[in-house]
């Protein structure tokens, strides 16, 4: 009497490339929707009181938009300050934000739900700006 192995007919190669595409999409899928897909865009308008660049490794752009408050003289009551805090990753827009320090601006962000360290200290990211006269 012969003995047969019950598991030679399985294909092996196929099972184990789509357990490996199936594991591949999940990673990419995951590091999509936290990493690349933006979460929410919009404007935010205020003065700009704080823009630097910091990091010790990943140098990145941060800044600080004040977007007001609100303040009672007569009661006396008053509202803190309301503070932004945004990251820049293209050169061009922290040019252009490094040169209009205290002055009110309109900036342009897309907010993802998690970035890479090379892309900031927040998940706000700004790309575009214009200063508000």
């Amino acid at each position: 009497m012969e003995f047969k192995n019950p598991l030679s007919g399985i294909k092996w190669k196929r099972i184990f490339g789509l357990t490996f595409l199936v594991i591949a999409l999940g990673i990419g899928g995951y590091t999509y929707f936290n990493y690349g897909a933006v979460y929410s865009d919009g404007y935010r308008d205020g003065t700009l009181i704080k823009f630097s660049r910091k990091g010790f490794i990943f140098k990145t752009y941060e800044g600080e938009l004040n977007q007001g408050g609100i303040a009672n003289s007569a009661s006396g009551t008053a509202l803190a300050n309301q503070i932004w805090n945004f990251s820049v990753k293209e050169k061009d827009v922290a040019q252009k934000l490094d040169k209009l320090g205290g002055k009110v601006v309109r900036l342009h962000y897309k907010q993802y739900i998690r970035n890479f360290a090379w892309e900031g200290d927040t998940n706000y990211l700004v790309d575009g700006v214009e200063e508000v006269k």
